[in-house]
């Protein structure tokens, strides 16, 4: 799994990649409110889950990057709205607690079931923000790939910063224009210089750190490759099937066991450059 340590390395300018997806599971008003001040709308987009069932219904619909438990309840609604955490490994889990004696047990259970962090209500509240975003899914995701790997021979300013915009959006697909606009350069100059000295082709980049993508999520056991093409904006399971055969030249139910640097390889094996 993508896991670099918070800090090692600068995070990648967002430029026009849409806000990191928060979901709260909780039916108190305090935890909610506390949410939307945490995550106002021009930094994230906050989802709310009452039932561990919308719950895992919005893994399905969108690439969530964080998802907070309220612990208060401690019912059994709240601890399988917990356990998938175990179905959705990739998604850093947090709890949020009033941290009263009796929470003791439910601060067990969280570090039993591998969850990110316990944040503490009216403790935590001023830098709720920063301690759940420093673990998101394209936090973590854009910070691993910071670096173009070396095979791709992308030095040039210009390709390095195309590609740092490329992972910031964590594999949802994402137009040249709106990464030429972030770099303040005209599309043609940005396809035409991007490709120059026998670098890929700017597509086929960004078609391979989306099934890079695709890789991470399949390993979640909570996923099938239906789930993977519709949170990452695959017109459909076929389209992903198709780029990850253009691309990488395997099946998309080959990506759950290779790593990115497999997936690399791959493409650097003449899947680069478009034919003809």
């Amino acid at each position: 799994m993508i896991a670099p340590k918070p800090g090692d390395r600068p995070l990648p300018p967002r430029g026009n990649a849409p806000p990191p997806v928060v979901v709260l599971f909780s039916t108190r008003e305090r935890a909610r409110t506390v949410a939307r001040t945490a995550f106002p709308r021009r930094r994230a987009r906050l989802l709310l889950a009452k039932s561990p069932e919308e719950l895992e219904q919005t893994f399905r619909s969108a690439l969530v990057d964080a998802t907070i438990i309220d612990l208060a309840g401690s019912g059994e609604e709240t601890w399988r709205a917990a356990r998938l955490a175990r179905e959705f490994p990739s998604v850093p889990f947090f709890g949020l607690t009033t941290l009263r004696a009796s929470e003791s047990p439910a601060l067990a259970q969280c570090a039993a079931l591998d969850f990110a962090d316990v944040l503490v209500e009216s403790v935590d509240d001023t830098v709720l923000r920063h301690l759940v975003l420093r673990q998101a899914f394209s936090t973590r995701f854009a910070v691993a790939l910071y670096d173009p790997p070396e095979e791709l021979a992308l030095s040039t300013p210009l390709q390095q910063q195309a590609w740092r915009c490329i992972v910031g959006w964590a594999g949802r697909p994402v137009r040249t224009q709106l990464l030429a606009d972030a770099l303040k350069v005209t599309r043609e100059h940005l396809s035409r210089t991007f490709a120059a000295e026998g670098a890929p082709n700017l597509k086929r980049v960004i078609d391979l750190v989306r099934l890079i993508a695709a890789a991470e999520l399949a390993k979640n056991p909570g996923y099938d490759v239906r789930d993977v093409a519709e949170v990452l904006d695959f017109a459909s399971s076929s389209h992903l099937s198709s780029t990850a055969q253009r691309i990488v030249g395997t099946k998309p139910t080959s990506l759950a066991r290779l790593r990115a640097v497999d997936l690399v390889e791959r493409f650097t094996r003449g899947h680069g450059r478009s034919r003809g």
